[in-house]
């Protein structure tokens, strides 16, 4: 392959399908100069600037939405510690502390923030909606902060939300405060909400789906014998980052290590005939990315190609299950049942597939629901989830393709589309649907 045929192959600006058939294709990639994107770090730039973050308009819709559910559920207020759902309703990124920073949602009103006083000017920089502040001082209780709020609202009796991942103290300081009140489960209006994207929600996620391809597609050209993985993690982020993702991750899995879904300690390097997996992705305004993809350097054993084509097929499998009104469980059935017939096992044993199928994304990389079994949920339209069927075989080798897709109201489309062949790993991306 010359250097002009590869360039027609891995073209930066259309992400046509990469071939790294060989290291000698690897070899073209690294001589082929300043104009493909593939040529050096300096050439990636960002392709972020077209897009534009969350509106506090489109903030304000989901609060009400919110109020709405707490209605059908009876629930009078929730309390909202730091995390994707308090960035997702007021914008406040923040991180979780000692001390109580919370976004409280009443039923009916106005938000509120608690917040430490030193900590107040800092809370309001990413502060979108609302304006009651309330402080406390260090020898003071947050929770009766809390309280005041809520009786300033008429609320001092009846249910108050808190998503499951709230801590104990938060819990139990706000039981205290507020006795009369009974705790339940904020995910049926948390989730209720940030389940189904809008608009401008999958707009971002497409968009830090095209940064993680546009990533790979340089970090493929760019492997070599004798690269480690920390070599390879380090290059996919820092790509990511040129080009305009923040948050940049990578698992990076060679040879048998790949056999292992999260990997392993052990010191791994690129060989001739070296099995490749990477998982990476990255956030855009909050919203996040999730690819997969395995490669070979140089050339594949029949073994690999077999166990990569039927993984890429279960794809296939799990794609033509997504479909609306159909409980998420049943596409993880789908292609477990599909590699039964390949010899594989129904459940979770090895060689075979380990983990569900996929899960939820978003503002967070693991969301809920998930392609897993048993789970009853229906697939309805602004669902996003990955799809992910790998195939692990112990002491060899694993693949896993992932590919994030969101539900529409006919049909599943994906942000990136999977790649064609072991010879073709990369994959393209697809047009964002009307």
């Amino acid at each position: 392959m010359n250097k002009r045929d590869f360039l027609k192959l891995s073209g930066a600006a259309t992400l046509a399908p990469l071939t790294l058939a060989s290291t000698a294709a690897f070899a073209d990639a690294n001589d082929a100069g300043s104009a493909s994107a593939n040529s050096s770090s300096s050439s990636l730039q960002s392709i972020t600037s077209g897009v534009s973050p969350i509106t506090n308009a489109e903030r304000e819709a989901r609060i009400k939405k919110a109020q709405s559910l707490m209605a059908q559920h009876n629930m009078a207020a929730m309390i909202i510690e730091p995390g994707a759902a308090m960035d997702y309703f007021s914008g406040i990124q923040w991180w979780r502390s000692e001390r109580l920073t919370a976004l409280v949602i009443p039923q009916k009103g106005e938000v509120a923030v608690v917040t430490p006083f030193f900590e107040q000017p800092s809370v309001l920089e990413s502060l979108k909606v609302g304006d009651d502040v309330r402080v406390w001082q260090e020898h003071e209780s947050p929770f009766d902060v809390v309280a005041n709020i809520l009786k300033s609202r008429s609320i001092e009796r009846g249910n108050i939300g808190f998503e499951s991942s709230v801590r104990y103290f938060v819990v139990t300081g706000v039981t205290k405060a507020l006795p009369n009140m009974n705790i339940v489960a904020a995910e049926p209006v948390t989730r209720g909400c940030r389940m189904y994207k809008t608009a401008a929600e999958l707009t971002l996620m497409h968009k830090a789906n095209e940064v993680t391809l546009r990533a790979y597609e340089y970090v493929f050209s760019k492997l070599e014998i004798g690269m480690s993985q920390a070599q390879v993690k380090s290059l996919m982020n820092s790509a990511q980052q040129q080009l305009g993702g923040s948050g940049a991750w990578c698992l990076a899995l060679f040879n048998d290590a790949s056999a292992y879904p999260h990997g392993t300690n052990a010191k791994q390097t690129i060989s001739e005939g070296s099995v490749i997996l990477l998982d990476s992705g990255c956030s855009v305004h909050g919203y996040q990315s999730d690819i997969s993809r395995t490669l070979v350097f140089g050339k594949a054993s029949q073994q690999v190609v077999d166990v990569w084509n039927t993984v890429r097929e279960g794809q296939n499998v799990a794609f033509a299950a997504a479909k609306i009104g159909t409980a998420a469980g049943k596409v993880d059935d789908a292609v477990r049942k599909y590699y039964v017939t390949q010899g594989y096992d129904k459940d979770y044993a090895l060689p075979g597939l380990s983990h569900r199928t996929g899960h939820g994304i978003g503002m967070e990389g693991h969301e809920s629901v998930n392609f897993v079994r048993g789970e009853t949920t229906p697939l309805n339209k602004g669902m996003c989830f990955s799809n992910e069927p790998g195939l692990y075989i112990p002491g060899k080798f694993g693949v896993r393709l992932e590919d994030c897709l969101y539900m529409t109201d006919k049909a599943p489309v994906y942000f990136t589309e999977p790649p064609e062949s072991i010879e073709k790993p990369l994959g393209k991306l697809v047009p964002l649907s009307a």
